[in-house]
């Protein structure tokens, strides 16, 4: 993939490409879920899962950070992707622990490592040559703010890094994280591409369709807000 943006262009093609393994892990999420009824609340909706799935494969990074992961929907996903490269290693961070007994074992095993507390007091275990970064966790202006500072200096431009909840709507409220964020690749000149069914309905329905030519129109989850952006790293 290079250092392309990632756009709508990118992802229909590792759709295609990526077609029979990207099934078989609907599958398996699905089951997953089911499984986990009760103790389970998936904060990705489909589309967004898919596609940080896609650019993991893609990309093939040795080192992700995943910072917030509540209940585990968004880790199994990322290390669904690292154990279908064969390589790569998750370095989820959280200031809840509900993520552990929710990981099956046959995930887990040898690719992955959980970090328990806040990261702004534990910058020392964030591991170096972040390959992929992943961001759900608080998401006040405050925290925001932080880790523009201090988390995304680690990461080398041109990584991909996708950010959570910041298009609910047609834009992102201000004091929040997404308004933050946002203000900060304006300011970087950066693009960003986001399927979300209301700031962006025409990708969010392109892509809609393409799945379900591909035979994956059937949904792992019920929720369709997909509020996730994805981006490459803008030079520091």
């Amino acid at each position: 993939m290079g250092d392309a943006g990632i756009d709508l262009s990118l992802i229909g093609d590792l759709y295609r490409k990526y077609r029979d393994p990207l099934a078989e892990v609907r599958k398996a999420q699905r089951e997953f879920l089911w499984e986990t009824r009760g103790r389970m609340t998936p904060q990705l909706d489909d589309l967004e899962a898919e596609i940080t799935y896609l650019l993991l494969r893609e990309t093939r990074p040795e080192t992700v950070m995943e910072l917030g992961t509540f209940h585990g929907w968004s880790t199994t996903w990322i290390l669904s992707a690292l154990r279908d490269n064969g390589t790569g290693t998750l370095h989820s961070f959280d200031i809840v622990d509900n993520v552990v007994s929710n990981v099956p074992a046959a995930l887990s095993e040898g690719r992955w490592h959980f970090h328990r507390g806040d990261v702004r007091k534990n910058l020392g275990e964030v591991p170096e040559g972040i390959g992929y970064l992943f961001v759900d966790a608080a998401h006040n202006a405050r925290f925001a703010r932080w880790y523009l500072a201090e988390l995304f200096p680690r990461v080398a431009p041109g990584t991909p890094v996708s950010v959570h909840d910041v298009f609910h709507g047609r834009r992102a409220l201000p004091l929040t994280e997404g308004a933050v964020v946002l203000a900060w690749l304006r300011r970087k000149a950066a693009e960003y591409l986001t399927v979300s069914r209301r700031r962006a309905p025409a990708p969010y329905t392109a892509l809609l369709e393409l799945r379900e030519d591909l035979g994956l129109g059937e949904p792992v989850r019920d929720s369709t807000h997909n509020p996730m952006i994805f981006f490459r790293m803008p030079e520091h």
